[in-house]
């Protein structure tokens, strides 16, 4: 009893961070995304080539969380973007406090998009808040077509599933009609797009679906 007790004050004491970080963020107008997913999905390499195809003025930032190394955060700081590396040492997922420290110095004003890449994990990251305007799931095809009902809290909070490595599906043994019918049962309000990082495919639709996102941040930001 008393961990279930411990577990829920964390968790209530991370939303109420999530929440003034929300409030932050609608004031500003900057659009927020939280990225999870398994280890290995690619979803440092989809980050990548979205911020490749940003033009250089893009107002844009990235934290990427991991549990050790900044080896990602130094992937990303290629492109010229602003990026900051939280480091879990051993926690398994971001959390509210820790994003909100990320952010010290940043003006969000001048950021229309901010990209969190959560630590690789389908299960921690789903049970904390970090104010984001949206949970994206990114399931590439050299997983299991049935990683939706294995981890429904992932895809039952997501906005989005990002399908990834789908230049791979002639060799891997995956289902696309299965993986899409099983993450629309466990949430059929879902939006899927279908990505290659190293074909190119589906990149062109995933930046529209984020330039969508940040038109209608930019029109709640509007005065009346």
């Amino acid at each position: 009893m008393e961990r279930v007790a411990i577990e829920k004050k964390v968790l209530s004491e991370n939303d109420r961070i999530a929440q003034q970080l929300r409030a932050r963020f609608a004031e500003r107008g900057t659009l927020v995304l939280n990225c999870i997913s398994s280890p290995g999905s690619g979803k440092t390499s989809l980050l990548e080539r979205t911020l490749e195809g940003f033009p250089p003025e893009t107002r844009v930032a990235v934290v990427t969380g991991d549990i050790q190394t900044d080896n990602d955060a130094r992937r990303l700081a290629r492109f010229g973007f602003p990026v900051r590396q939280i480091t879990t040492a051993g926690a398994c997922h971001l959390d509210a406090r820790m994003v909100e420290k990320s952010l010290d110095g940043w003006d969000l004003s001048e950021l229309d998009l901010l990209l969190i890449e959560n630590v690789g994990n389908l299960v921690c990251p789903t049970s904390y808040d970090l104010g984001e305007e949206s949970k994206i799931v990114i399931l590439s095809v050299t997983e299991g077509d049935d990683k939706p009902l294995k981890y429904p809290g992932a895809f039952a909070k997501s906005r989005l599933m990002v399908l990834n490595k789908i230049d791979l599906l002639p060799y891997v043994p995956f289902d696309m009609e299965a993986a899409r019918r099983n993450a629309r049962s466990i949430n059929p309000e879902i939006e899927i797009i279908e990505t290659s990082c190293t074909a190119g495919h589906g990149l062109d639709a995933w930046r529209q679906w984020i330039g969508a996102r940040i038109h209608e941040a930019a029109r709640k930001e509007e005065p009346g």
